[in-house]
């Protein structure tokens, strides 16, 4: 079970976290809104969308949330310039990218082609409309495109750059500490309205998922939290989260609040593979599109309402209460899926 002790309301949970440095770039709050049409049609209880879509900065997502306290933690470093990378169609890269153009950093972006195209579409011309240096390497998401970010943020060391580069162990606990406060925005907003919501629902492989561990166990909130997980890492998901978010309550002088049993981790709705869209993800984002106007993405956010969908028409949520999905953006993604969105 969680260790917690003590409880924190809000504001003492914002003072933590402001012991970090941190930048602002985001929209924030970002709205929590009903979903009733899309509600209606799933005949289950009521739907809330917390629109981390709506963040701003290059199409907004949950990214932006994690680079206030990332680039935040750079600017104190010194840095001149970063050193990022991920797929080719990395929401993060994309948002970072735009980050560093907001506060002058010159971003160098590795890559990772896999299996994916490389047109210039979607998220990765958006890297390119936004100044980032890009590089495309034939490799997938992973260690060893990890290990080349890391190669090439040490030959431009030995050139004298002040560089600031992609390390799990530095950035996904200050990444983390984001999405404790995206839970306190939560915790609020259904203060305001009344709501008690059963389950929140979210896409996470790391960070943002470990965050709002942290804020559910430092808030004591009584939802379950639901993390959808996009990608089948070679470790363990739910001790990877739960590592995580304790690092990120040392860094805001918090004890250890989590442990892996406490992470209710789902990696049933993966589907074909990550970034390959799902049967299920499609359905979802045809849905909440065509009865809402809200877009999702194929690969994270469509998957995890694929997983909320599933547990509303398998009856594991009271109908009595509602739930809250969080929204962390990606929809850039949505032009580089075209052929298949557009198959039939």
């Amino acid at each position: 079970m969680s260790q917690v002790s003590p409880q924190l309301n809000t504001a003492e949970l914002r003072g933590h976290a402001a012991r970090l440095p941190r930048v602002r770039l985001g929209h924030l709050p970002t709205p929590l809104e009903e979903l009733p049409r899309f509600s209606a049609a799933l005949g289950g209880p009521r739907v809330f969308i917390k629109r981390d879509d709506c963040t701003g900065l290059a199409f907004g997502g949950n990214k932006t949330r994690h680079n206030e306290f990332i680039l935040g933690h750079a600017l104190e470093q010194d840095a001149e310039m970063l050193v990022w990378g991920a797929g080719v169609q990395s929401n993060n890269c994309r948002q970072t990218a735009a980050a560093c153009a907001k506060l002058g950093l010159e971003c160098r972006l590795i890559l990772g082609r896999g299996d994916h195209s490389a047109e210039v579409q979607g998220n990765l011309l958006l890297d390119y409309l936004l100044g980032a240096k890009v590089e495309i390497v034939p490799l997938p998401l992973g260690m060893e495109l990890y290990s080349e970010i890391a190669a090439v943020a040490a030959r431009l060391r030995a050139e004298g750059r002040r560089v600031y580069c992609w390390d799990n162990e530095v950035v996904k606990p200050r990444a983390a500490v984001s999405y404790a406060l995206c839970v306190a925005e939560i915790v609020e907003q259904c203060l305001e309205t009344g709501e008690r919501p059963s389950a929140v629902y979210v896409a996470s492989a790391g960070s943002t998922g470990a965050g709002m561990q942290l804020g559910k166990a430092a808030l004591g909130a009584e939802f379950s939290l639901k993390i959808i997980a996009p990608i089948k890492w070679p470790w363990e998901h739910a001790d990877d989260l739960a590592a995580t978010a304790n690092r990120a309550a040392e860094l805001i002088g918090l004890p250890a609040m989590v442990e892996g049993a406490d992470v209710e981790s789902n990696e049933s709705h993966i589907g074909p593979g990550y970034g390959v869209p799902s049967a299920a993800g499609r359905e979802a984002l045809d849905l909440l599109a065509r009865t809402e106007g809200v877009l999702l993405d194929p690969v994270y956010t469509a998957k995890a309402m694929g997983a909320l969908i599933d547990d509303v028409r398998g009856g594991r949520l009271p109908i009595d209460q509602p739930v809250v999905f969080v929204h962390t953006g990606g929809t850039p993604a949505l032009f580089a899926y075209r052929d298949e969105l557009v198959a039939r």
